[in-house]
């Protein structure tokens, strides 16, 4: 009885060395969308009071794991039983993308309002109700992007070890999945905490020494991370989708073979937006007639 509890202790830990290299492998692959998910997260979880931040980027987390909770199951039954649904709900997830990424452009370019890290709102009931709702807003959207991205993430992870076992293939995809989230937005707080800690060091430092042009190197920085984060998370949004149509449409992938990837990709991205854009326009602008 001894030997055969033992047994069963070497088949786990053989396992779990298969799944160790099997998530290794998923997450080398993983890396390309798991920065860019990093980049449009951090730009998303900005943009409130400084003490709303992390309830904003915990919900927005929260999210995150309930998409995973859906996704993983959902990817894994389609692969056994329909794998050819899986392409398509990338393509309509890569429309999504694009579609966002082209909007961000449209309204940098045409709408002169800027939003900034921690904006001081009036204390009057209807400004927190605007708040309120803005944050709602914010944490819809970027609960929608993950999804797409996370869907993403879990394909790309389940293509690693497709030549796996079942159980396997549960295992990875389910590590790589919890990894990401607890990856990505443990970097994002630490990335919108970033002025806090350098007002932090300032206050203890009382504006001296060392510790206090740390502070003050922390506190003028995030702005600028914020924004480069901003246009990174935009390009991310178009590459991730351009690169979604190129590798599902073999006619798209063997269109200008010698044009390099990234810029095939992002002009992809940039067409299917811009008409995903005008699209949903032309819609909006319909259904105000027709209720008028």
């Amino acid at each position: 009885m001894a030997s055969g509890f033992f047994a069963i202790l070497d088949d786990i830990a053989f396992l779990m060395d298969d799944v160790a290299l099997a998530t290794k492998v998923a997450t080398q692959k993983t890396a390309g969308i798991l920065g860019d998910d990093l980049a449009v997260n951090a730009e998303k979880a900005t943009g409130f009071l400084s003490e709303r931040e992390l309830p904003v980027l915990w919900a927005i987390t929260k999210g995150s794991l309930i998409n995973k909770l859906i996704i993983v199951p959902i990817a894994l039954l389609l692969n056994v039983f329909f794998p050819v649904a899986i392409t398509y709900i990338l393509l309509l997830g890569g429309i999504y993308l694009a579609y966002e990424g082209v909007e961000k452009i449209i309204e940098y370019f045409f709408h002169a309002a800027e939003k900034g890290h921690a904006v001081i709102p009036d204390n009057t009931p209807k400004s927190d109700a605007l708040n309120a709702d803005n944050e709602k807003a914010k944490i819809k959207s970027a609960v929608t992007t993950d999804f797409i991205l996370s869907i993403e993430i879990v394909i790309i992870a389940l293509g690693s070890v497709l030549d796996d076992t079942l159980t396997i293939q549960i295992l990875t995809v389910s590590v790589v999945a919890f990894l990401a989230t607890v990856g990505v937005y443990g970097i994002v707080a630490l990335i919108v905490r970033t002025d806090d800690a350098g007002y932090k060091l300032i206050k203890k430092s009382k504006d001296k020494g060392f510790f206090s042009k740390l502070g003050h190197l922390l506190v003028n920085a995030l702005p600028v991370i914020i924004k480069v984060l901003g246009a990174v998370g935009t390009v991310a949004l178009l590459l991730v989708s351009g690169g979604i149509f190129v590798h599902n449409i073999h006619y798209l992938h063997e269109l200008f073979p010698k044009l390099p990837s990234t810029i095939k990709d992002l002009a992809l991205g940039l067409i299917v937006g811009l008409i995903a854009f005008l699209m949903v326009i032309s819609f909006k602008k319909v259904l105000s007639l027709v209720k008028k």
